[in-house]
């Protein structure tokens, strides 16, 4: 057993705990972070999965990475570099039509009038109306909720923290708070209904309501999911998406070169087994074989479910924080593809194998929210989705280190599948249906690009299992949790707990269970980071 004593361990060397150590070797902590696979980076690496062939395995798109992190830990400087899409989504449609969206607004309302004239006169209007709500978001994601909790101090300190809050909002007029409780609290099919009527339109922009997201379009918090994705940015530019040249990966690479030069110990192959508590107060973890790794404190980068069901012992915490774990949902209904391609789709919409600025954009399958809804009921019916909804990115178009010469790779991301197969197939596992549900979603662009099938070289399918086992995704959440209103901001994971304080003295989360919540943000790991300095310089 090492006798040194780390300031902090950090549980998970996915980006936000990169993000989290980072910050807080920066400030002078020393820090180790444990990391279960043999690479740091969680769900945003970069693998090889067919000889000769890369490609982001888990997160696969770049946009909502905070530019504070960017700046602050010199990613850059690392070798970071993202390019944008050309436009942001191709859309094939039914009877060879096709939708771009993206380019300007001017582009954008050119396509959208072949569908509509009205729908294309509206459209400034609704992005003005998302980017009113996405500037509001921005500026909370960046903030400590309120923590409510029984009395005391505390609750004092958090009524003066919601009066700060609320002065972002008393800034908004009447039209504009409506547009947020809307956004806040209603589906995306119901804002996309009272906004626009051609469904290719109101499709391309309910993509974003469902995505990691196990609902339909038309489901009640829907519509924040939506918000929660258009507030990003890209070299500056907002509401943009891009390739980070290299996959996902080069962005956690660039963050652990950071981490290694102010000083963290990043130790990989190290599966903690459990959270050590000592007097009350969290002390270090064992890893698997009983090395102990002690710190003053200990800071969680899983899921929430995880933490409290696996690693932490339930006599540290009350019954009714343990219930509330207990019933924090969880569940993804991504299945995620990775395919090696001998040549590049030829779409029926948009002919040519030669690269045109659609095959560098985010191709989505899936083309009306009726369409949408039916593939979430068909999952939680029958396991998945007959007509599932794909978006594919073929990220070596702009990236050729990804992929042999004249080969390609491209990323598939497919909705809906059940996250617990079990409760619709009895007795099976996801293990019994990869193979036959990663052919239905190539066979599923097949039929909008005919080439598509004939040149898949070789793949990699990832089920909710596959996402639970290999990357701690609870029930394949790649959000570690659902962002419904019951968790979110002052609720996230649990009321009472939100300011990244676990009900464990010492104990903190800093993962995408804590707020703002899911998508390669960082900024669990950078808030997280702040509370966990201001409460060291209180102790001191």
């Amino acid at each position: 057993m090492n006798s040194r004593v780390f300031d902090a361990v950090i549980i998970g060397g996915g980006h936000n705990g990169l993000v989290c150590a980072a910050y807080l070797a920066g400030a002078g902590v020393s820090v180790c972070i444990v990391e279960r696979r043999d690479v740091v980076g969680g769900a945003a690496v970069t693998e090889e999965f067919h000889p000769g062939f890369r490609n982001s395995t888990a997160s696969y798109t770049v946009s909502l990475l905070d530019p504070e992190v960017i700046r602050d830990l010199h990613l850059g400087a690392h070798g970071l570099r993202i390019v944008e899409r050309p436009f942001a989504n191709f859309l094939p449609l039914p009877e060879n039509g096709y939708l771009k969206v993206g380019g300007g607004v001017a582009a954008t309302q050119a396509e959208v009038a072949r569908f509509s004239v009205g729908d294309a006169e509206r459209l400034p209007a609704y992005y003005a109306m998302l980017d009113r709500a996405a500037d509001v978001l921005r500026e909370l994601m960046r903030q400590t909720p309120p923590n409510v909790r029984a009395g005391g101090r505390e609750d004092m300190r958090s009524l003066f923290d919601a009066w700060k809050l609320s002065r972002r909002f008393r800034g908004l007029d009447l039209a504009a708070r409506r547009d947020l409780l809307d956004l806040l609290t209603k589906s995306a099919g119901d804002v996309l209904d009272r906004w626009f009527e051609s469904d290719p339109i109101k499709a391309a922009f309910g993509f974003d309501s469902v995505v990691g997201n196990f609902a339909s379009p038309y489901a009640a918090g829907s519509a924040y999911v939506l918000l929660h994705h258009v507030f990003g940015e890209v070299n500056g530019k907002r509401g943009q998406w891009g390739h980070a040249l290299g996959g996902m990966g080069a962005i956690t690479q660039a963050m652990a070169k950071e981490c290694t030069k102010r000083g963290v110990d990043v130790r990989t192959g190290a599966t903690v087994t459990r959270v050590i508590v000592e007097r009350q107060r969290a002390a270090g973890v064992e890893l698997a074989g009983g090395e102990v790794v002690k710190g003053r404190r200990v800071i969680a980068n899983v899921n929430p479910k995880l933490l409290f069901e696996r690693l932490v012992s339930p006599e540290h915490v009350d019954a009714d924080f343990g219930a509330r774990i207990a019933a924090y949902r969880c569940g993804s209904g991504t299945f995620r593809m990775n395919v090696a391609l001998s040549e590049l789709p030829d779409f029926a919409a948009l002919r040519g194998r030669a690269a045109q600025p659609h095959h560098a954009s985010g191709i989505i399958i899936g083309p009306s929210l009726r369409y949408m809804e039916r593939a979430y009921f068909d999952a939680r019916t029958d396991g998945w989705s007959r007509a599932p909804i794909v978006e594919m990115l073929i990220p070596s178009v702009v990236d050729p280190s990804l992929a042999p010469p004249s080969r390609h790779v491209a990323s598939l991301f497919c909705q809906h599948v059940h996250p617990r197969i079990g409760d619709v197939q009895a007795g099976r596992t996801w293990d019994d249906f990869r193979d036959r549900v990663a052919d239905l979603m190539i066979d599923t662009v097949d039929r909008v690009a005919p080439n598509f099938k004939a040149a898949v070289l070789g793949r990699r399918a990832l089920t909710p299992l596959d996402l639970e086992r290999d990357f701690g995704l609870t029930g394949g959440d790649i959000f570690h949790g659902a962002l419904s209103l019951d968790q979110l901001f002052s609720a996230r994971p649990v009321l009472g707990n939100a300011a990244y304080r676990m009900p464990v003295r010492g104990l903190y989360l800093c993962g995408s269970g804590a707020h703002p919540g899911g998508g390669v943000t960082g900024l669990p790991g950078r808030n997280a980071a702040r509370e966990i300095l201001r409460d060291m310089k209180r102790r001191r």
